[in-house]
């Protein structure tokens, strides 16, 4: 294997649709997937944003805990567990955002491993199609009422309204 996972590797799946001009370096990492060798996830998003391509985010992380004794085969076990959950809804990427190795105090042979992701989509255009239809190999996109929400650094906001505090009566006599 030619790099360390870490935060910010990318993996791609073998049948995403990527733009003819980006050129990035990989190698087979699961059935079905490509790690992204040369490009971390910020890498990869300027690389396609030269060529016009958006590289979608999906709001909220994706953990899975592995143990065992290789920190490699467990990391790859993590990631097989997320990959295998189904919960892609047709993203084509994922980035690793945080990987956790731990070894245990009473059992010093046994480590486990907390991998954290974040599912991400290659696709041409700023509007993030709909599901099935995000294959990238077709021109639907959803319409605004269909949109997919993706992340931004901004804290979800609330659609209620701030509550006034209710006045509590006194007690004095």
């Amino acid at each position: 294997m030619g790099r360390e996972i870490g935060s910010g590797t990318v993996l791609v799946k073998n049948d995403a649709a990527l733009p003819k001009e980006l050129r990035f370096e990989s190698e087979p990492y699961v059935e079905g997937w490509k790690m992204v060798t040369d490009l971390d996830g910020n890498g990869l998003d300027r690389a396609l944003q030269k060529t016009g391509w958006t590289f979608f985010r999906l709001a909220g992380d994706v953990k899975t805990t592995a143990f065992g004794i290789d920190n490699d085969s467990m990391i790859r076990r993590a990631i097989e567990r997320i990959l295998a959950r189904g919960k892609s809804d047709g993203f084509n990427s994922l980035e690793i955002t945080q990987v956790a190795s731990v070894g245990s105090e009473r059992f010093p042979l046994v480590r486990y491993v907390t991998v954290s992701a974040k599912w991400r989509h290659i696709q041409e255009g700023l509007i993030l199609e709909r599901g099935k239809d995000r294959s990238g190999l077709n021109g639907k996109s959803a319409s605004v009422g269909q949109s997919t929400r993706i992340s931004s650094d901004m804290a979800p906001r609330s659609r209620r309204p701030a509550q006034q505090p209710s006045a509590v009566p006194s007690m004095s006599k």
